[in-house]
Protein backbone atom coordinates (compact mmCIF):
# COMPACT_ATOMS: atom_id res chain seq x y z
CA UNK A 1 0.00 0.00 0.00
CA UNK A 2 0.94 3.33 -0.66
CA UNK A 3 2.72 5.04 2.22
CA UNK A 4 2.54 8.93 2.37
CA UNK A 5 5.91 10.49 1.70
CA UNK A 6 5.03 14.22 2.60
CA UNK A 7 6.08 15.57 5.45
CA UNK A 8 4.17 18.61 4.90
CA UNK A 9 1.13 17.95 6.77
CA UNK A 10 2.27 18.48 9.86
CA UNK A 11 0.86 16.57 13.10
CA UNK A 12 -1.06 19.43 14.13
CA UNK A 13 -3.19 19.20 11.30
CA UNK A 14 -3.61 15.53 11.72
CA UNK A 15 -4.73 15.68 15.03
CA UNK A 16 -6.53 18.22 14.73
CA UNK A 17 -9.36 16.16 12.48
CA UNK A 18 -8.48 12.87 14.48
CA UNK A 19 -11.91 13.11 15.11
CA UNK A 20 -12.36 12.82 11.82
CA UNK A 21 -11.09 9.43 11.20
CA UNK A 22 -13.28 7.82 13.11
CA UNK A 23 -16.98 7.10 13.61
CA UNK A 24 -19.50 4.45 15.88
CA UNK A 25 -21.54 2.28 14.10
CA UNK A 26 -25.08 1.44 15.39
CA UNK A 27 -23.79 -1.16 17.75
CA UNK A 28 -20.96 1.40 18.68
CA UNK A 29 -17.82 -0.10 17.30
CA UNK A 30 -15.37 2.59 16.20
CA UNK A 31 -14.58 2.16 12.20
CA UNK A 32 -12.47 4.04 10.06
CA UNK A 33 -13.90 6.53 7.94
CA UNK A 34 -12.94 6.88 3.98
CA UNK A 35 -12.80 9.36 1.32
CA UNK A 36 -13.39 8.86 -2.53
CA UNK A 37 -11.11 9.36 -5.20
CA UNK A 38 -10.24 12.14 -7.46
CA UNK A 39 -12.43 11.82 -10.23
CA UNK A 40 -11.03 14.48 -12.76
CA UNK A 41 -7.86 16.48 -12.74
CA UNK A 42 -8.73 20.18 -14.37
CA UNK A 43 -5.16 21.89 -14.47
CA UNK A 44 -2.46 21.78 -16.19
CA UNK A 45 -3.98 20.30 -19.61
CA UNK A 46 -2.79 16.93 -20.63
CA UNK A 47 0.83 17.30 -22.11
CA UNK A 48 1.47 20.48 -21.58
CA UNK A 49 4.99 21.81 -21.95
CA UNK A 50 6.30 24.44 -20.22
CA UNK A 51 10.05 26.55 -20.22
CA UNK A 52 10.52 27.14 -16.62
CA UNK A 53 11.46 30.96 -15.44
CA UNK A 54 13.53 31.68 -12.74
CA UNK A 55 11.91 34.44 -11.39
CA UNK A 56 10.35 33.97 -8.11
CA UNK A 57 7.21 34.24 -8.70
CA UNK A 58 6.40 31.78 -11.46
CA UNK A 59 4.45 29.22 -10.92
CA UNK A 60 2.10 26.45 -12.67
CA UNK A 61 -1.30 26.24 -11.42
CA UNK A 62 -2.61 22.78 -10.48
CA UNK A 63 -6.55 21.98 -9.44
CA UNK A 64 -8.64 18.97 -9.56
CA UNK A 65 -12.53 18.09 -9.01
CA UNK A 66 -12.90 17.60 -4.80
CA UNK A 67 -13.32 14.24 -3.59
CA UNK A 68 -16.05 12.95 -0.99
CA UNK A 69 -15.10 12.12 2.80
CA UNK A 70 -17.56 9.74 4.05
CA UNK A 71 -18.54 11.71 6.84
CA UNK A 72 -19.29 14.86 4.48
CA UNK A 73 -15.93 16.28 6.10
CA UNK A 74 -12.79 17.47 4.85
CA UNK A 75 -10.50 16.47 2.37
CA UNK A 76 -6.74 16.39 2.14
CA UNK A 77 -5.28 16.61 -0.90
CA UNK A 78 -1.57 15.91 -2.50
CA UNK A 79 0.41 16.32 -5.78
CA UNK A 80 2.36 13.02 -6.08
CA UNK A 81 4.95 13.11 -9.46
CA UNK A 82 6.19 10.06 -10.54
CA UNK A 83 8.27 8.84 -13.56
CA UNK A 84 6.26 7.96 -17.21
CA UNK A 85 6.76 4.22 -16.70
CA UNK A 86 5.88 4.51 -12.48
CA UNK A 87 2.36 3.54 -11.12
CA UNK A 88 2.73 5.62 -8.01
CA UNK A 89 3.29 3.32 -5.46
CA UNK A 90 6.62 4.62 -5.00
CA UNK A 91 5.82 8.30 -6.38
CA UNK A 92 9.15 9.99 -6.64
CA UNK A 93 8.11 13.66 -4.82
CA UNK A 94 4.93 14.11 -2.90
CA UNK A 95 3.87 17.46 -1.47
CA UNK A 96 0.72 19.45 0.01
CA UNK A 97 -2.18 21.65 -1.97
CA UNK A 98 -2.65 24.83 -0.99
CA UNK A 99 -3.57 25.18 2.86
CA UNK A 100 -2.08 22.18 4.42
CA UNK A 101 -3.55 20.28 1.99
CA UNK A 102 -7.09 21.27 2.63
CA UNK A 103 -7.61 23.07 -0.87
CA UNK A 104 -8.38 21.65 -4.61
CA UNK A 105 -5.81 23.16 -6.17
CA UNK A 106 -1.96 23.70 -5.54
CA UNK A 107 0.75 26.53 -7.02
CA UNK A 108 4.14 25.08 -7.43
CA UNK A 109 6.72 27.30 -8.36
CA UNK A 110 9.00 26.90 -10.75
CA UNK A 111 11.80 26.66 -8.99
CA UNK A 112 10.47 23.52 -7.29
CA UNK A 113 9.04 22.02 -10.71
CA UNK A 114 12.60 22.34 -11.30
CA UNK A 115 14.10 20.44 -8.45
CA UNK A 116 11.37 17.71 -9.21
CA UNK A 117 12.63 17.63 -12.94
CA UNK A 118 16.29 16.97 -11.72
CA UNK A 119 14.59 13.87 -9.50
CA UNK A 120 13.16 12.39 -12.13
CA UNK A 121 16.35 12.74 -13.77
CA UNK A 122 16.04 15.87 -16.51
CA UNK A 123 19.88 17.26 -16.79
CA UNK A 124 19.71 21.37 -16.51
CA UNK A 125 18.44 23.15 -19.43
CA UNK A 126 17.45 19.82 -20.79
CA UNK A 127 13.58 18.62 -21.75
CA UNK A 128 11.66 15.64 -20.21
CA UNK A 129 8.20 14.64 -19.13
CA UNK A 130 6.83 13.06 -16.17
CA UNK A 131 3.53 12.25 -14.66
CA UNK A 132 1.60 13.54 -11.93
CA UNK A 133 -1.65 12.86 -10.07
CA UNK A 134 -3.35 13.65 -6.91
CA UNK A 135 -4.20 11.50 -3.73
CA UNK A 136 -7.35 12.19 -1.71
CA UNK A 137 -7.31 11.31 2.02
CA UNK A 138 -8.31 12.31 5.92
CA UNK A 139 -4.83 11.78 6.93
CA UNK A 140 -4.56 8.53 6.65
CA UNK A 141 -4.79 5.59 3.75
CA UNK A 142 -4.40 7.80 0.85
CA UNK A 143 -6.73 7.31 -2.44
CA UNK A 144 -5.20 7.71 -5.73
CA UNK A 145 -7.37 9.97 -8.68
CA UNK A 146 -8.71 8.43 -11.52
CA UNK A 147 -6.58 9.91 -13.76
CA UNK A 148 -2.99 10.57 -14.26
CA UNK A 149 -1.58 13.21 -16.39
CA UNK A 150 1.43 14.39 -18.23
CA UNK A 151 3.73 17.29 -18.46
CA UNK A 152 6.56 18.15 -20.04
CA UNK A 153 9.58 20.72 -18.57
CA UNK A 154 12.19 22.51 -19.92
CA UNK A 155 14.45 22.54 -16.80
CA UNK A 156 16.35 25.54 -15.86
CA UNK A 157 20.16 25.74 -16.81
CA UNK A 158 20.82 26.05 -12.98
CA UNK A 159 21.01 23.63 -10.01
CA UNK A 160 18.30 21.74 -8.62
CA UNK A 161 19.79 21.47 -5.18
CA UNK A 162 20.74 25.13 -4.35
CA UNK A 163 23.13 25.61 -1.31
CA UNK A 164 21.48 27.72 1.82
CA UNK A 165 24.40 29.71 2.29
CA UNK A 166 27.48 30.22 0.00
CA UNK A 167 31.03 31.37 1.05
CA UNK A 168 34.35 32.70 -0.69
CA UNK A 169 37.33 31.17 -0.02
CA UNK A 170 40.57 30.00 -1.47
CA UNK A 171 44.27 31.84 -1.58
CA UNK A 172 42.84 34.94 -3.87
CA UNK A 173 39.86 35.47 -1.01
CA UNK A 174 40.49 37.96 1.89
CA UNK A 175 40.07 35.04 4.44
CA UNK A 176 42.54 33.29 2.87
CA UNK A 177 42.42 29.08 2.40
CA UNK A 178 41.01 28.62 6.11
CA UNK A 179 37.50 27.58 5.45
CA UNK A 180 36.43 28.56 8.72
CA UNK A 181 37.08 32.08 7.94
CA UNK A 182 35.62 31.98 4.83
CA UNK A 183 33.45 35.08 3.89
CA UNK A 184 29.88 34.96 3.88
CA UNK A 185 27.76 35.54 0.46
CA UNK A 186 24.51 37.74 1.35
CA UNK A 187 21.41 36.15 0.01
CA UNK A 188 19.37 38.65 -1.95
CA UNK A 189 16.88 36.08 -3.65
CA UNK A 190 16.08 32.28 -3.86
CA UNK A 191 19.09 30.95 -5.07
CA UNK A 192 20.87 34.42 -5.76
CA UNK A 193 23.88 35.73 -3.55
CA UNK A 194 26.17 38.78 -3.42
CA UNK A 195 28.57 39.79 -2.07
CA UNK A 196 30.90 42.67 -2.07
CA UNK A 197 34.83 41.77 -1.74
CA UNK A 198 38.25 41.87 -2.59
CA UNK A 199 40.21 38.98 -5.14
CA UNK A 200 43.93 39.48 -5.59
CA UNK A 201 45.28 38.37 -9.23
CA UNK A 202 46.93 35.59 -10.61
CA UNK A 203 45.66 33.81 -7.23
CA UNK A 204 42.76 30.81 -7.02
CA UNK A 205 39.56 31.58 -5.05
CA UNK A 206 35.99 28.84 -5.45
CA UNK A 207 32.81 28.99 -3.65
CA UNK A 208 31.85 26.94 -0.73
CA UNK A 209 28.07 25.97 0.10
CA UNK A 210 29.66 25.75 4.18
CA UNK A 211 32.26 26.98 6.34
CA UNK A 212 32.64 23.28 8.40
CA UNK A 213 33.67 20.12 6.94
CA UNK A 214 34.00 19.21 2.87
CA UNK A 215 31.45 21.86 1.42
CA UNK A 216 30.25 21.17 -2.06
CA UNK A 217 32.35 23.81 -3.90
CA UNK A 218 31.48 25.81 -7.28
CA UNK A 219 33.33 27.98 -9.86
CA UNK A 220 32.71 30.72 -12.25
CA UNK A 221 33.51 30.47 -15.83
CA UNK A 222 32.66 32.79 -18.79
CA UNK A 223 29.71 33.77 -16.52
CA UNK A 224 28.42 30.47 -16.30
CA UNK A 225 28.65 29.53 -12.61
CA UNK A 226 29.96 25.79 -12.43
CA UNK A 227 30.59 23.19 -9.72
CA UNK A 228 33.90 21.47 -8.30
CA UNK A 229 36.51 23.78 -9.48
CA UNK A 230 38.50 27.24 -8.53
CA UNK A 231 38.52 30.31 -10.42
CA UNK A 232 41.31 33.68 -11.10
CA UNK A 233 40.86 37.41 -11.76
CA UNK A 234 43.13 39.24 -14.45
CA UNK A 235 42.86 42.59 -11.86
CA UNK A 236 43.77 42.63 -8.23
CA UNK A 237 40.69 44.63 -6.73
CA UNK A 238 37.33 44.58 -4.66
CA UNK A 239 34.36 43.18 -7.02
CA UNK A 240 31.06 42.46 -6.58
CA UNK A 241 30.03 39.16 -7.44
CA UNK A 242 26.32 37.73 -7.98
CA UNK A 243 25.84 34.14 -8.35
CA UNK A 244 22.23 33.07 -9.52
CA UNK A 245 22.16 28.73 -8.87
CA UNK A 246 18.52 28.99 -10.37
CA UNK A 247 20.20 30.03 -14.02
CA UNK A 248 24.02 29.34 -13.41
CA UNK A 249 24.44 33.01 -13.89
CA UNK A 250 27.52 34.59 -12.48
CA UNK A 251 28.27 38.35 -12.83
CA UNK A 252 31.65 40.03 -11.40
CA UNK A 253 31.59 44.34 -11.41
CA UNK A 254 34.94 46.08 -10.11
CA UNK A 255 34.37 48.93 -7.87
CA UNK A 256 36.74 51.35 -8.13
CA UNK A 257 36.02 53.62 -5.36
CA UNK A 258 33.38 55.05 -3.00
CA UNK A 259 32.96 58.64 -2.39
CA UNK A 260 30.84 61.23 0.14
CA UNK A 261 28.37 63.15 -2.00
CA UNK A 262 27.87 66.29 -0.71
CA UNK A 263 24.54 67.69 -1.80
CA UNK A 264 24.59 71.61 -1.16
CA UNK A 265 27.92 71.48 -3.31
CA UNK A 266 26.90 68.68 -5.44
CA UNK A 267 30.40 67.15 -5.18
CA UNK A 268 32.31 64.49 -3.71
CA UNK A 269 34.39 65.80 -1.05
CA UNK A 270 36.20 62.91 -0.16
CA UNK A 271 36.59 59.33 -0.43
CA UNK A 272 36.23 56.01 1.39
CA UNK A 273 38.62 53.56 1.96
CA UNK A 274 38.27 49.80 1.45
CA UNK A 275 39.23 48.36 4.95
CA UNK A 276 37.99 44.87 4.48
CA UNK A 277 34.94 42.47 4.62
CA UNK A 278 32.72 44.50 2.51
CA UNK A 279 33.59 47.82 4.44
CA UNK A 280 34.49 51.14 3.18
CA UNK A 281 35.88 54.15 5.89
CA UNK A 282 36.35 57.58 6.12
CA UNK A 283 38.25 58.44 9.16
CA UNK A 284 38.12 62.37 10.70
CA UNK A 285 36.97 64.30 7.77
CA UNK A 286 36.23 67.48 8.29
CA UNK A 287 31.93 68.40 7.90
CA UNK A 288 30.89 71.91 7.75
CA UNK A 289 27.19 71.96 6.77
CA UNK A 290 26.67 75.41 4.02
CA UNK A 291 25.12 77.99 5.38
CA UNK A 292 21.84 78.67 3.25
CA UNK A 293 19.13 81.78 3.56
CA UNK A 294 17.01 79.10 5.42
CA UNK A 295 19.26 77.57 7.59
CA UNK A 296 22.50 75.36 7.51
CA UNK A 297 22.12 72.35 4.40
CA UNK A 298 23.88 69.28 5.13
CA UNK A 299 22.40 66.47 2.90
CA UNK A 300 24.53 64.09 1.94
CA UNK A 301 24.58 60.27 0.52
CA UNK A 302 27.53 58.21 -1.51
CA UNK A 303 28.66 57.75 -5.03
CA UNK A 304 29.53 54.48 -6.04
CA UNK A 305 32.19 54.13 -9.47
CA UNK A 306 32.31 50.57 -11.02
CA UNK A 307 33.46 48.73 -14.27
CA UNK A 308 31.36 46.18 -15.35
CA UNK A 309 32.32 43.02 -16.76
CA UNK A 310 34.63 42.01 -14.83
CA UNK A 311 36.88 45.51 -14.95
CA UNK A 312 36.30 45.38 -18.81
CA UNK A 313 33.82 47.83 -19.28
CA UNK A 314 33.89 51.35 -19.19
CA UNK A 315 34.02 53.22 -15.41
CA UNK A 316 30.13 54.21 -15.07
CA UNK A 317 28.48 56.05 -11.40
CA UNK A 318 25.71 54.57 -9.27
CA UNK A 319 24.38 56.01 -6.05
CA UNK A 320 24.02 54.61 -2.54
CA UNK A 321 20.41 56.27 -1.13
CA UNK A 322 18.74 55.91 1.66
CA UNK A 323 16.64 52.71 1.95
CA UNK A 324 13.92 54.87 3.57
CA UNK A 325 12.94 58.32 2.46
CA UNK A 326 13.32 60.74 4.89
CA UNK A 327 13.17 64.72 5.27
CA UNK A 328 14.29 64.84 8.62
CA UNK A 329 17.24 65.29 10.15
CA UNK A 330 18.02 62.00 12.71
CA UNK A 331 18.33 61.83 16.41
CA UNK A 332 20.27 59.86 19.08
CA UNK A 333 16.75 57.69 18.96
CA UNK A 334 16.64 57.23 15.30
CA UNK A 335 15.84 53.59 14.50
CA UNK A 336 19.16 51.70 12.56
CA UNK A 337 17.05 51.62 9.53
CA UNK A 338 17.37 55.32 9.08
CA UNK A 339 20.68 54.83 7.67
CA UNK A 340 19.90 51.72 5.62
CA UNK A 341 21.29 52.17 2.14
CA UNK A 342 19.83 51.33 -1.87
CA UNK A 343 21.57 51.14 -4.64
CA UNK A 344 20.31 53.31 -7.73
CA UNK A 345 21.64 53.44 -11.08
CA UNK A 346 19.81 57.04 -11.86
CA UNK A 347 21.84 59.79 -10.42
CA UNK A 348 20.07 63.14 -8.87
CA UNK A 349 21.36 66.17 -6.57
CA UNK A 350 18.84 66.25 -3.89
CA UNK A 351 16.66 62.95 -4.59
CA UNK A 352 17.25 60.03 -1.61
CA UNK A 353 19.79 61.57 0.70
CA UNK A 354 19.71 61.64 4.07
CA UNK A 355 20.82 63.98 6.95
CA UNK A 356 22.88 64.83 9.97
CA UNK A 357 22.68 65.12 13.09
CA UNK A 358 23.23 69.23 13.92
CA UNK A 359 26.79 68.49 16.26
CA UNK A 360 28.31 66.93 12.88
CA UNK A 361 28.24 70.64 11.76
CA UNK A 362 31.91 72.11 12.09
CA UNK A 363 33.34 68.63 13.91
CA UNK A 364 35.41 65.93 12.48
CA UNK A 365 33.16 62.76 11.51
CA UNK A 366 33.98 59.10 10.92
CA UNK A 367 32.10 57.89 7.77
CA UNK A 368 31.42 54.01 7.45
CA UNK A 369 29.56 51.73 4.76
CA UNK A 370 28.60 48.15 5.17
CA UNK A 371 28.01 46.02 2.41
CA UNK A 372 27.67 42.42 4.67
CA UNK A 373 26.25 39.61 4.35
CA UNK A 374 25.14 39.68 7.82
CA UNK A 375 23.17 42.87 8.10
CA UNK A 376 21.17 45.16 5.82
CA UNK A 377 23.71 47.29 3.81
CA UNK A 378 23.63 49.84 5.90
CA UNK A 379 26.14 52.88 7.13
CA UNK A 380 27.11 54.83 10.14
CA UNK A 381 28.31 58.46 10.91
CA UNK A 382 30.15 59.44 14.45
CA UNK A 383 31.41 62.20 15.57
CA UNK A 384 35.32 61.77 16.37
CA UNK A 385 36.22 65.40 17.62
CA UNK A 386 35.49 69.16 16.37
CA UNK A 387 37.84 70.94 14.09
Amino acid sequence: MYIMKSIIIKLTVIASFIVAFVSCSSNGEVRELGVSAVKNLYEPDNGKAIVLQSSASAALYFEWEPAMAEDGGMVLYEVAFDKTDGDFSNPVFVMASENNGASNYANITHKQLNKIAAMMGVESAKQGTFKWTVFSSKGINPVKAGQERTLTITRLAGFADIPAKVYVTGEASEAGTDISSALEMKSTAEGEFEIYTRLTAGKTYQFASANTGTPRTFYTEGGVLKETGTSTVATTGVYRITLDFTTSVSTYTLVTRIGFYFCPDGAILFDLDYIGNGVWKASSKPITFKQESWGRDERYKFRMFVKENGGADPEKELEWATLIGTDSRPTQESPESYYYLKLLTELSQWDNKWKMIGEMDNALVDFTVYLQADKPYTHSVVKVGDQ
